[in-house]
């Protein structure tokens, strides 16, 4: 953004250029001259910040989603929260995780590539003791140094680490059903980065971070997603495509949406007339006396819908059970008596 000058800074320019200190050709020419702008060929920008800020919306959803389904599983409140969403290279990922770290292969069809959910060894623990019935933090100084001198993970560990993973591979799908459907399902799991070879060094990716507060305790979670996930959706992320009012409603959905509907049950209630009397009355009544109303029988009666006023009837009867036959719609605003 250029910057903004004071007036002060305006008068002493114009004062200046009156002056003949300023040469106001030879600021023209520098105006003119191209303005080089740097580009790290390292860190490939191929989605533009409309795109972005689509993602941002889409991994708020998946922040949402996956608090409730840790929070469930683990019966401890988790928090997570969107940190960053970054566009980057794949060696720069690699490079930036822990060389011993848990990645969960994520394959959503009908979409491309593989997309990478890394958790660091210390939540992997946090959650192996929350699950096995733990419930003290790691507060001890040789306890962490002992869970980062880790080298593997048990059969045990993985076995639940993995339904873990598998929760957040359905908050990521769920996240994106309103601009895609995807099946996304867990292909693998692995522990060690280096050795992976889904993607090339140089393969564009964006990486999405998230802070994740378990108990006391802060970490982060990471999603990798290839470029390539996005070649077949791109335009899908615009705000123009994804909010256009103009866009044709598709009749399935509407009989669909119309099906659900008519399987709603109603409350419905024709009301008779009123009458005052006096409560020593009320209490002697017995079958067969006659309580006088404020309607003629010729009067429409009032029909209500889930407790407010809807259409005029007229009472009567069809194959010997009491019946409405429905005359107008009720217009305007109606008090309820």
């Amino acid at each position: 953004m250029d910057q903004v000058l004071s007036q002060q800074e305006i008068d002493r320019l114009l004062n200046a250029m009156d002056s003949g200190e300023i040469d106001q050709e030879t600021v023209e020419e520098e105006n003119e001259q191209a303005k080089v702008k740097s580009y790290d060929f390292r860190r490939p920008t191929k989605l533009s910040k409309e795109y972005i800020n689509t993602l941002h919306m889409i991994f708020e959803d998946f922040s949402k989603v996956g608090s409730n389904l840790l929070s469930t599983q683990l019966r401890t409140n988790v928090s997570f929260q969107l940190a960053a969403i970054e566009q980057i290279s794949y060696d720069e990922f690699i490079h930036s995780i822990p060389k011993f770290t848990l990645l969960g292969l994520l394959q959503s069809k009908p979409a491309s590539g593989i997309q990478m959910i890394e958790m660091n060894p210390q939540l992997c623990m946090l959650i192996v003791e929350l699950l096995f019935g733990g419930i003290e933090v790691r507060q001890q100084a040789n306890e962490m140094e002992e869970v980062s001198d880790k080298k593997s993970f048990t059969d045990i560990e993985l076995a639940v680490l993995e339904e873990v993973v598998t929760q957040l591979a359905v908050a990521f799908e769920n996240s994106w059903k309103d601009i895609v459907e995807l099946s996304t399902e867990l292909e693998g799991m692995d522990t060690n980065p280096q050795l992976l070879q889904n993607m090339s060094p140089n393969e564009p990716v964006v990486l999405v971070t998230f802070t994740v507060k378990i108990l006391k305790i802060q970490t982060f979670i990471n999603i990798c997603i290839p470029y390539v996930f996005f070649e077949g959706i791109i335009d899908k992320l615009s705000f123009r495509n994804w909010f256009d009012s103009n866009q044709s409603s598709n009749q399935g959905e509407v009989d669909e949406l119309q099906k659900s509907l008519n399987n709603v049950q109603l409350e419905l209630e024709v009301l008779l007339g009123e009458s005052q009397m006096n409560l020593s009355d009320f209490l002697h009544l017995a079958p067969g006396d006659v309580i006088k109303l404020d309607r003629k029988i010729t009067d429409p009666l009032e029909t209500f819908i889930e407790g407010k006023p809807f259409y005029r009837v007229i009472p009567g009867k069809k194959n010997d059970q009491l019946a409405i036959e429905l005359i107008d719609k009720l217009e305007g605003d109606q008090k309820d008596e």
